[in-house]
């Protein structure tokens, strides 16, 4: 048997998946750090159309008079928070440790449904108001911009409670631990975009 032949046959039970020339850990690793930086992509074309637009508001309300900076403040503190808990998570099932990554990742999903549900608040009064996205530039700027963030925490939760039941039936298994830390990387990366939100949208409203 020639030396192709034996490596064929030695791949031959082998996924093509898992026939790269780099480990899986390395193309996955890779391949995700790409999405994240697609990502960071379409956030920066909002948050330059949001600046832009910001002082489009067509003769209705601004910034000023639409936020409530107290609710804005807790929106933040249950993000941030949520990105503490998430890294003691990681390091949790790093450690292989069972009660503490589900401990922690369950804080993670409470917050990031606290922040949900804020943020859902206060488009609800904001739209009972008369300032929905329709209303001028920068209101749909404005939704744009925080909705499609919205969007990804809510993709991000439904991602965290898929891998926890993936936690609860195949344990720490290599797979689950390279999509669970793949989630970690791209709910931190939430947390980026948001303070940037906080600190352009909401408290350089002018």
């Amino acid at each position: 048997m020639s030396a192709h032949e034996g490596t064929m046959h030695d791949l031959a039970g082998v996924p093509l998946s898992l026939r790269g020339p780099a480990p899986i850990r390395v193309v996955a690793g890779f391949g995700f750090w790409l999405f994240l930086l697609s990502d960071i992509i379409i956030f920066a074309a909002l948050f330059a159309a949001y600046a832009v637009l910001s002082d489009a508001t067509a003769g209705g309300p601004g910034g000023p008079q639409l936020f409530d900076k107290s609710r804005v403040f807790l929106e933040t503190l249950c993000l941030l928070a949520s990105s503490v808990t998430c890294g003691f998570g990681t390091l949790s099932m790093f450690r292989r440790e069972r009660r503490g990554m589900w401990l922690w990742m369950g804080l993670t999903f409470v917050l990031g449904l606290g922040f949900l549900s804020i943020e859902a608040r206060e488009f609800a009064s904001m739209v009972a108001a008369g300032a929905g996205p329709s209303h001028s530039a920068f209101l749909s700027a404005f939704f744009a911009l925080v909705g499609t963030h919205g969007l990804h925490v809510s993709i991000g939760l439904i991602w965290l409670f898929v891998m926890l039941l993936q936690v609860a039936s195949l344990g720490f298994h290599p797979m689950v631990i390279r999509r669970l830390f793949c989630f970690s990387l791209f709910w931190h990366a939430l947390d980026i975009v948001w303070i940037g939100v906080f600190t352009i949208v909401y408290l350089g409203a002018r």
